[in-house]
C-alpha cells in the first residue's frame, strides 16, 4: 500500500533564495537548510517499505522529521525544532497517493527508550505499594478493631479481609500484577507490534536500537508483512544489515552524491559485514552444528 508517493525538499537554489532574503543575522546555524541539499537530495519516490542509509550526518534523521511534520502524523517524543524548522517544511512538497490514515505515526528511538523507562517506573512502583500492603494486612488481621461509626466500614471490610485471606491472596486483590518487565530488546520489539496496526504510514528511526540480530529479523518479517497483507506503509532510517535485506525495500544511499538508489548488497556497512565473516569462514565452518 502506497499512501505517501512522493516527497520533495528544497534544492541548493531554492534555499540560496531564501536565505539571501533572510534578514535575521544573529543565528549561527539555519538548520534543517544545508543539510540535504549538499548531497543533492530533493525527491523521493515511495515503494510500500522505503529505506533511508547512510552515516552519521548524512540527515537521514533529518528527512524522517521533515516528512512526519509535513504528514502530520501522530508523534510521542518532543522534537526540539530549529527557528527556520517551519520555513523548511513549508518549502517542502508531497503528493499523497490515498489518504493518510490517523493512526499513522513516526516512531523514534526516545519513544522506544521512554517506553522501556516507563515500565521500569511502574514497576518499581509497584513493588513499593506492595510494602506497604503487606504492613496494612498485618495491622488489619490483629487489629482488636470494634465498628463505631459508618465511617469505620471501609476498616471493617479490610479487616475482615486480611483475617479471612492469606496473605499473598490479600495482596493480590489490593494491588494490580506488576507489568512484566521483558528484556530491553524484548520491550521494544513489544513497543513496535503495539503502536504499528493495519492501514497505516510509519516513519521508524533506526528501529533496530536495543534489538538483537535474532529480534531485528522477527522486526524485519513483521515489517514485510504488515507491507504486504495489512496496507501499511514504511519509510525506515537504518544500519541494520538485516532491515536493509526487506523484501522489495527501495533503498536511498545518503551517503552517495547525488543520492541515489542502491541495492542492498551494494551498501558499504553491507559490504563491511560481508567482508569480516567471510574472512573468518573457515572458523565457521569448524564449528559443530
Amino acid at each position: 500500500m502506497i499512501y505517501l508517493s512522493t516527497f520533495t525538499f528544497p534544492n541548493e537554489d531554492m534555499e540560496f533564495d531564501f536565505l539571501i532574503e533572510e534578514k535575521r543575522t544573529c543565528y549561527d546555524t539555519f538548520y534543517p537548510f544545508k543539510v540535504l541539499s549538499k548531497h543533492n537530495f530533493v525527491r523521493i519516490d515511495f515503494e510500500p517499505i522505503t529505506v533511508l542509509y547512510g552515516g552519521n550526518g548524512s540527515g537521514k534523521s533529518t528527512a524522517l522529521n521533515v516528512i512526519a511534520e509535513k504528514t502530520g502524523i501522530l508523534r510521542d517524543s518532543i522534537y526540539n525544532k530549529s527557528n527556520f524548522y517551519s520555513d523548511y517544511v513549508n518549502m517542502c512538497g508531497m503528493q499523497i497517493e490515498d489518504d493518510i490514515p490517523e493512526n499513522s505515526r513516526i516512531i523514534t528511538s526516545d519513544d522506544v527508550f521512554d517506553y522501556i523507562l516507563n515500565i521500569r517506573n511502574l514497576n518499581e512502583g509497584i513493588d513499593e505499594k506492595r510494602e506497604k500492603i503487606f504492613e496494612e494486612y498485618l495491622e488489619a488481621k490483629y487489629a482488636n478493631f470494634k465498628l463505631k461509626s459508618i465511617e469505620d466500614y471501609e476498616q471493617l471490610k479490610k479487616v475482615n479481609s486480611a483475617r479471612n485471606k492469606t496473605q499473598s491472596k490479600f495482596v493480590r486483590n489490593e494491588l494490580m500484577d506488576n507489568v512484566r518487565e521483558y528484556s530491553n530488546g524484548e520491550n521494544a520489539f513489544r513497543y513496535f507490534v503495539e503502536k504499528i496496526s493495519e492501514n497505516g504510514l510509519y516513519v521508524l528511526d533506526e528501529p533496530e536500537n536495543s534489538l538483537s540480530p535474532k529480534r531485528q529479523i522477527e522486526l524485519m518479517k513483521f515489517i514485510e508483512d504488515s507491507a504486504r497483507f495489512f496496507s501499511c506503509q514504511f519509510i525506515i532510517s537504518t544500519h541494520s544489515p538485516f532491515l536493509l535485506a526487506m523484501h522489495g525495500a527501495k533503498i536511498y544511499d545518503l551517503d552517495e552524491n547525488p543520492v541515489n538508489v542502491k541495492k542492498w548488497t551494494e551498501l558499504e556497512n553491507v559490504r563491511t559485514y560481508y567482508e569480516f565473516f567471510e574472512k573468518y569462514k573457515k572458523e565457521f565452518s569448524s564449528c559443530s552444528p
